[in-house]
């Protein structure tokens, strides 16, 4: 696996007024890898997913893209930049069809032929979108919610996708699709930072991991290892 990094967090904080959410955090992403984010609710997963696309600024510290620093961008420009953000709670547009969140999804791209294939790719990956395609999106379920969220993300052509709790309130049939559909995401090249709560689910998936508790990162290392590490089966795996 290439070395390359993609994303780089440095000694990030982050406030919510006067709540001091995230504690000077360090992570990075490579190239090509599944990346997941660990911890209860509460330890600042999604906050740090926020803080790295533009939704929060962070009070201090660096994010660098790509070598370039992106704290303080606009998430729209981010976006723009190629890193995408499938949100928790889905957010898909509810009054909208299938086909019409893809769309929006793809807003900003020129590549007309390279769209189309992905239509394609995304409704290959996930047939239940293609069969559902001109259904409102409020009227599909939380799991193909869950999928549209994820193909809506991935049609703004992003080289670094930010998942933030796929598998939240899912039916567990469906769990296992998603991740199997992130699997193949990656091996299509997507770059991929996971927050999970399904800690298992993830790890299983993931190249390498980041145990975050009360805004601050106590672990990190191979999947493989943490996986089998025995605080880790102990606090998430129910060991």
């Amino acid at each position: 696996m290439s070395e390359e990094v993609l994303l780089e967090v440095k000694n990030m904080h982050v406030h919510y007024g006067a709540i001091h959410a995230i504690h000077g955090i360090d992570l990075k992403v490579n190239k090509g890898e599944i990346v997941t984010i660990l911890g209860s609710n509460g330890a600042g997963k999604t906050t740090s997913l926020h803080t790295i696309s533009g939704l929060l600024k962070p009070s201090s510290g660096e994010i660098l893209y790509k070598g370039q620093r992106i704290d303080g961008t606009k998430a729209n420009k981010i976006v723009g930049m190629g890193v995408a953000h499938s949100p928790e709670g889905r957010m898909v547009f509810p009054d909208l069809t299938v086909k019409e969140n893809l769309e929006m999804g793809a807003y900003l791209r020129k590549d007309t032929d390279k769209v189309k294939s992905d239509y394609e790719y995304m409704y290959n990956l996930f047939p239940k979108l293609k069969e559902r395609s001109t259904q409102l999106a409020g009227t599909l379920s939380g799991g193909e919610q869950q999928m549209l969220a994820i193909a809506r993300a991935y049609m703004s052509a992003p080289e670094l996708l930010l998942l933030d709790e796929p598998s939240l309130g899912i039916a567990p049939i469906l769990v296992q699709a998603i991740f199997d559909a992130i699997v193949d995401l990656n091996k299509h090249g997507m770059t991929i930072l996971l927050v999970e709560q399904n800690a298992y689910a993830s790890l299983k998936i993931a190249h390498r991991g980041y145990v975050l508790a009360t805004g601050e990162i106590f672990m990190e290392g191979p999947a493989s290892e943490l996986i089998t590490n025995e605080e880790i089966q102990k606090a998430y795996l129910g060991h």
